[in-house]
């Protein structure tokens, strides 16, 4: 089967994964509409979908205007070389570039937490009030380029196909639907043994830093275990204190307020006597 042959295979191949994601999202609507697992006001649910699609049209605009679709253009350059260049496209292949894609990604997302100029971007995400399916599309731009750059240099120094690339990043973007969702999954504590559930990213959410500091995973379960930054518990409140955004301009503008300067501005005032 000649190259052109291949590529058209994979453009239709992740077509198909991609609708099935879009599927995905709409149906974990539906349910956490119909049989949620946490009752949230209408209120707060209508300003966080709002305020989530909103962000999710608005970056993907800037990211195509900035021409930011590089990890596909990356990934074609840097198929052959890397630690698995070597390789044939196969089962061990595929399955060996989506376990250090997941790995890869669990150490951004713990270096998102552990690092303030990271967080400063990443805490948008989870200033979220409302956990909800729309809660995977709530992203600071600047975090999705960041991002972007990290994946690329991980894509070279693995070397994989680019259409795989593709695969799995869309495989992650059913996954992150999933945990978001504010549903009720059936045997969960037993799954969660093996993948991220919303049971375990609902604990990520949580107001507490003791607790969101935890379940770094997207996809497979097994590094939170290996690396001892897993937690199962039910967190009282979900999203930031001191932190609200009720639109996407209030929401980009959080990246550029640190909750030490909020602090620190609460301070300066000066308080009435008890």
């Amino acid at each position: 089967m000649n190259t052109t042959a291949n590529a058209n295979i994979g453009l239709f191949f992740n077509e198909a994964l991609f609708g099935l994601a879009i599927l995905a999202f709409v149906l974990l609507l539906i349910i956490e509409k119909t049989k949620p697992y946490r009752h949230f006001s209408a209120k707060t649910y209508k300003e966080s979908f709002v305020t989530n699609t909103t962000a999710f049209l608005v970056n993907n605009l800037i990211l195509t205007a900035l021409r930011a679709s590089s990890l596909f253009l990356v990934a074609q350059q840097f198929a052959s070389y890397g630690l698995l260049g070597g390789l044939s496209n196969g089962p061990l292949k595929w399955l060996l570039a989506f376990a250090f894609f997941d790995l890869a990604i669990y150490i951004w997302h713990y270096a998102s937490h552990k690092y303030e100029y990271l967080w400063r971007f990443h805490k948008v995400h989870h200033s979220d009030k409302c956990f909800n399916v729309s809660t995977g599309f709530r992203f600071h731009v600047f975090d999705l380029l960041l991002e972007i750059i990290y994946k690329c240099v991980f894509v070279v120094v693995i070397g994989v196909d680019a259409y795989l690339v593709l695969s799995i990043e869309i495989i992650e973007l059913f996954f992150i639907f999933f945990h978001h969702g504010n549903i009720r999954v059936p045997n969960e504590a037993a799954i969660s043994q093996l993948i991220i559930t919303p049971s375990l990213h609902r604990t990520h959410h949580s107001t507490l830093r003791s607790e969101h500091d935890s379940n770094y995973g997207i996809v497979l379960a097994i590094w939170d275990r290996l690396f001892g930054t897993r937690k199962e518990l039910v967190p009282a409140q979900i999203g930031l204190d001191l932190i609200e955004a009720e639109n996407f301009i209030q929401l980009f503008s959080l990246a550029f307020i640190t909750e030490r300067k909020i602090r620190q501005l609460f301070g300066w005032i000066p308080k009435g006597k008890k």
